[in-house]
């Protein structure tokens, strides 16, 4: 019989087994041996390695969603906005280094399985920052010719790579909050509505 306690039993044992072994080299079992499950009862909540990968991204990120979603909810400034969403992102990758990797992991899966999975809440994630700029460009703080889709993609990738530097335990000299203040500058200076340009 299913269980919303087991499946998520299950979730948390493949992000902690993906990030240590890495997707391609973790197995069923063990995932079941980390969740101190049966192999077979893996399989009464998931497909197969690929269906488990996209359940943890999934969820995990369904978490993020919620919580910068709240925040910026709460805010009107587009500038302070992007700085939150920056800052709450880092936090969440530096707290969660098992999440950073898995996120990593599905981001450079060139599986057809993934590839095909296009309805998912890491798009609604990143849609986040366009949905910022579009504001931004609205209220006449950022550039007009500035794309919101290249824009995400340019801000996630720079939050991607510095989460890569702390998911692979690299000597780092600077916190979160200096990461996030100095990524932060450089796109809203970057994005940002200059005198005499409109």
């Amino acid at each position: 019989m299913k269980s919303a306690d087991k499946h998520s039993k299950i979730i948390r044992a493949a992000t902690k087994v993906f990030a240590k072994k890495g997707f391609f080299n973790a197995r069923i079992s063990d995932i079941a041996k980390e969740a101190k499950v049966a192999d077979g009862t893996i399989y009464l909540y998931f497909n197969n390695k690929f269906d488990i990968l996209i359940s943890v991204f999934e969820q995990e990120i369904g978490k993020l969603v919620e919580q910068v979603s709240a925040l910026i909810a709460k805010e009107d400034d587009p500038q302070k906005m992007l700085e939150i969403f920056i800052t709450r992102h880092l936090i969440e990758m530096k707290k969660n280094r098992n999440l950073s990797e898995v996120i990593q992991i599905e981001l450079r899966q060139t599986n057809k399985l993934i590839r095909d999975y296009r309805n998912n809440n890491f798009s609604e994630y990143i849609n986040i920052i366009s949905t910022i700029i579009k504001k931004g460009q609205e209220q006449n703080i950022y550039r007009k010719e500035i794309m919101p889709g290249i824009a995400k993609r340019a801000i996630f990738g720079a939050l991607d790579e510095i989460s890569r530097i702390w998911s692979l335990n690299l000597d780092t000299r600077y916190t979160v909050e200096e990461a996030a203040s100095q990524v932060t500058d450089i796109f809203q200076f970057g994005i940002m509505q200059q005198p005499g340009r409109e």
